[in-house]
């Protein structure tokens, strides 16, 4: 289901999902080595995808004993399974403002703006399927060289360019948007 789609039924910009993922993830997981990186355990975000799916009652008491790996694995699952990419200029910013929040805690998380790009670039930033040269059979090794893996890399760097312009540090060491400024 699209994210419109997903928002209009629930009565919500933010998709209950996604919502719930990012409060726990921000909760939990700012500290958590490889956030969005390490991959959570594939059953666990199964069940949790399906308790979504369902509208189960208990998603936040499951989330709040399941490994914070698993949750993140879960929102990228369900961005990766957006019938579009999902990159809109009303929800950039708290996107973008989640994903600082995660780099801003690098030195324990390790996950800095590239990291956190390569993760999320081809999943927001991916073409559509009949635009894509993603190779047919899933086991072909995928080279340097191949218009994919280029895509993959072209998006990894696109991301990691908005995010650095999100993130650009003050004289005073806090981080200032100048994408999102009123400033002139």
């Amino acid at each position: 289901m699209n994210c419109l789609s997903l928002s209009r039924r629930e009565r919500s910009k933010v998709p209950y999902i996604v919502r719930q993922c990012l409060e726990e993830i921000e909760r939990r997981g700012l500290e958590e080595v490889g956030i969005y990186r390490v991959s959570g355990v594939a059953t666990d975000i199964q069940a949790l995808k399906t308790a979504f799916d369902t509208n189960h009652k208990d998603v936040s008491v499951m989330m709040s004993e399941m490994d914070v790996n698993a949750i993140a694995g879960t929102l990228k699952l369900y961005f990766r399974e957006l019938p579009e990419p999902l990159f809109t200029d009303d929800l950039y910013p708290s996107f973008a403002g989640g994903i600082c929040k995660v780099a801003e805690k690098e030195s324990v998380n390790k996950m800095s703006l590239h990291n956190l790009a390569t993760v999320f670039g081809p999943t927001l930033l991916r073409p559509s399927e009949k635009d894509s040269k993603i190779p047919t059979n899933p086991t072909q090794p995928i080279s340097m060289g191949d218009s994919w893996s280029l895509e993959v890399m072209a998006q990894v760097q696109v991301l990691l360019y908005f995010l650095q312009l999100e993130t650009i540090p003050t004289p005073d060491s806090k981080r200032q948007s100048i994408l999102f400024s009123t400033e002139v």
